[in-house]
């Protein structure tokens, strides 16, 4: 897998041109399996099917993606497990991104459990628990043991309101990678909470150790998508100026993507975002910024 040249990297063109890319947000999960699955629901069709690692290469032809990091949305313990043995069997996942509770009364056995597999890669949380984990010692603990194995911590941010407790969690855990998906948010357009906005991302770049995972950048707008990267420029150009180029990440939240653009149309406009931007930029966000995160290794390269 390492040094492969993808299509998705040989299209490029310019000084932007990388020869890897990592998606850093990506799902797995099978509605057929005798538990189901407690997310998607079966009334969401374009999600509820079977979604494994061929089918999102299909969805990513004629492009070639060298790896990705897979993260669970499932909140049943064994399902981490599950998502581990379908990495196993596939070579694209570079990694994985669990889903233990802080609090949870099995959270230490689990991550001591779980973590021991060299895939195990971190946890993801909802922003919605921010602020009672910062007031619980026992979750609160629980996510320094986080930080004590050297792991990260996605956070699903629900709106800018917390951003403020995001940089709070940072302040309380400074040895803790955090990483915020899905960004970017559109500000508010009232002139007192777009300033408010802002200050709030510009104290989350302040953190070294908080990355942004672009992983929401494609929206709609009157009922269309649109699709020039210059329409999301503004956007893209505030997670920069707040990150900076060394804690900004590629990733398109596949298959969720889909209800709004295909994986192509995904691509193509941050690809054309950093079309003026240097060689080390675009491989710093395409795929080095991942892997300082993340920490994943070479699937070659274990032990």
């Amino acid at each position: 897998m390492a040094g492969a040249l993808g299509t998705v990297a040989s299209r490029q063109t310019g000084a932007a041109a990388t020869d890897r890319i990592i998606d850093s947000h990506v799902h797995f999960y099978d509605p057929t399996r005798p538990q189901g699955v407690p997310w998607p629901a079966p009334g969401e069709t374009a999600l509820y099917k079977p979604t494994y690692p061929d089918r999102y290469l299909e969805n990513v032809h004629p492009s070639t993606v060298d790896g990705v990091v897979a993260v669970e949305a499932s909140a049943w313990l064994e399902d981490n497990l599950w998502l581990l043995r379908v990495a196993d069997d596939n070579a694209l996942v570079v990694g994985v991104v669990g889903n233990i509770a802080p609090g949870h009364p099995d959270f230490r056995d689990a991550l001591e459990r779980f973590s021991k597999h060299p895939l195990f890669r971190g946890l993801r949380i909802n922003a919605g628990i921010l602020a009672r984990t910062l007031a619980d010692a026992r979750m609160s603990a629980d996510l320094k043991l986080l930080a004590e194995k050297d792991l990260a911590l996605d956070i699903l941010l629900s709106g800018p309101s917390v951003f403020a407790e995001a940089a709070r969690l940072s302040a309380a855990v400074p040895e803790l990678r955090i990483v915020l998906g899905h960004l970017p948010i559109d500000p508010p357009r009232d002139g007192a909470a777009r300033a408010k906005f802002t200050d709030g991302l510009r104290e989350l770049g302040r953190c070294p150790k908080v990355y942004a995972k672009i992983s929401s950048v494609v929206h709609r707008v009157a009922g269309q998508v649109p699709t020039d990267a210059a329409f999301y420029k503004p956007s893209l150009d505030g997670m920069w100026e707040a990150f900076g180029p060394d804690r900004v990440i590629y990733a398109s939240n596949w298959p969720v993507c889909d209800l709004t653009a295909p994986y192509g149309t995904v691509f193509r406009i941050v690809r054309d975002y950093l079309a003026d931007k240097d060689r080390e930029t675009a491989e710093k966000y395409f795929w080095k910024n991942s892997q300082a995160a993340y920490k994943w290794r070479e699937r070659g390269a274990r032990g």
